[in-house]
């Protein structure tokens, strides 16, 4: 793009790194600038209007401009615009918000410990397993199983966790004590003629085979999103959660469900625990926990988890652990409103209703030549894209495809994520049918409109 000195866009260049972004691709090509925001719809500084069908990154349930959001940071920022929970110190939105997190846990929780990100809160997670592994005597039972293609945040501890090769590479990653498992992913992970429920059973004999190599009481915990998000929208299949969760059972094993993109409505439950019968003994929540307005995330403990934690603090003195912002008023207030919205206008009802909807559209699709599989639950889907249905490939080069579509998409006024070849789709909660229609529109028209580029790729 040509941009003029001094525009936002050319001082962007000159002065920010971005994250998820090629840094020499962009001192060319620089960013689109986004000055404000409508309901499900955002625009640029040249005024064009998008339909943002990532929700921005998985967590504008309320959309852009909710003026009750607003308010309530506003009302909370003349009355104490900071405390801190240091010290035994606290303030009435965080307690409010703590007593509210647990009493819309799906199962039975303690305590809620506050953080201000995804990432932050799974670290957090790994930090307090391995204090109660010291508190009950088994300083052997360190390690943790995470997943292939799983994403838990970007901080030294959660992208260690993430299974992603780009998250590791040049960064020394993963850390010591991380093992990972295979990807719940059916289409692409299957065995010729393997049905869903023999491959749920081969995933879950893996994960035991793995821990009988590594010594049972050497596995402290696993990691799991309920519905994998930035590994591609990768729905689980049919029992994988109930034969995983045997498998974690049988040898005692904690089980941690990362909610950050589930939950608060997307899977069209509460929580995605609840639409797959996971019963954890830790929940991560973030994102749309304040639809974004504001940095916060929060981890809900059970007492399989909190009780020796606390047996530990009292021996040492102290729990030496935690964030300056770490349950902060303003986000705690915007929070607990967002929360009262939530409820208030049914959207996860909404959520259900609509997402069904959403994916019979987005299945309408699925005859494409350039799709090879739709995915999805509730107001999270993604199209994978092929060159090869036969095969499942798409072009030689990862994420060639997927990126030809989402900037086509962006061109028609749609913005949405490649994640590598997969297009995710992740509208905020509040979206309409009609606008439903009019993303399926513009992702048809798409798919058409590719069919002359992508002739030039190399196939995988």
């Amino acid at each position: 793009m040509s941009m003029l000195p001094n525009s936002p866009e050319a001082r962007d260049v000159a002065y920010q790194l971005h994250p998820y972004t090629n840094a020499r691709t962009h001192q060319q090509a620089g960013p689109l600038v986004i000055e404000r925001g409508e309901g499900p719809y955002v625009f640029d500084a040249a005024g064009k209007r998008y339909f943002e069908a990532m929700a921005g990154l998985w967590s504008v349930g309320l959309g852009f401009n909710e003026k009750r959001l607003v308010d309530a940071a506003h009302k909370q920022m003349q009355a104490l615009p900071f405390y801190h929970t240091f010290s035994a110190k606290s303030h009435g939105p965080s307690i409010d918000l703590a007593e509210k997190l647990v009493a819309l846990a799906p199962v039975p929780m303690s305590k809620v410990f506050f953080t201000n990100s995804g990432s932050e809160a799974n670290d957090t997670v790994l930090k307090l397993i391995a204090y109660r592994s010291n508190a009950l005597g088994q300083p052997q039972r360190k390690k943790v199983i995470s997943r292939l293609r799983a994403y838990h945040g970007v901080t030294i501890a959660s992208a260690s966790l993430t299974g992603l090769p780009n998250n590791h590479r040049s960064f020394d990653l993963p850390l010591p004590n991380i093992l990972h498992t295979g990807s719940p992913h059916f289409y692409k992970d299957c065995a010729p003629g393997e049905s869903e429920e023999a491959f749920a059973t081969r995933r879950a004999e893996e994960l035991d085979a793995l821990i009988q190599k590594e010594g049972p009481d050497t596995i402290a915990a696993f990691f799991g999103e309920p519905v994998m998000g930035a590994g591609g929208v990768i729905v689980p299949p049919a029992t994988y959660w109930d034969k995983i969760q045997k498998v974690l059972k049988k040898y005692d094993i904690l089980l941690v469900a990362d909610e950050v993109i589930c939950g608060f409505g997307r899977t069209g439950k509460m929580f995605g625990c609840e639409t797959y019968g996971i019963k954890p003994d830790a929940m991560v929540v973030s994102k749309q926990i304040t639809s974004s307005y504001f940095p916060l995330s929060a981890i809900m403990l059970n007492d399989r988890m909190f009780e020796p934690i606390a047996d530990e603090s009292n021996k040492i003195g102290v729990l030496g652990h935690g964030f300056t912002a770490g349950g902060h008023p303003v986000g705690s207030a915007i929070a607990l409103e967002n929360l009262k919205i939530i409820e208030e206008r049914g959207l996860v009802a909404h959520a259900a209703e609509l997402g069904s909807y959403m994916q019979g559209k987005l299945r309408e699709l699925a005859s494409h030549p350039l799709v090879g599989e739709v995915r999805g639950v509730g107001m999270i889907a993604a199209l994978e894209l092929v060159l090869d249905k036969g095969r499942k490939t798409a072009a030689a080069t990862p994420g060639a495809v997927g990126g030809i579509a989402s900037r086509m998409l962006q061109e028609r006024g749609v913005i949405s994520r490649n994640m590598l070849d997969a297009i995710a789709i992740c509208p905020p909660l509040i979206a309409t049918k009609a606008q439903i229609d009019e993303l399926v529109a513009a992702i048809s028209g798409v798919l058409e409109d590719m069919k002359g580029e992508v002739a030039k790729l190399t196939p995988g």
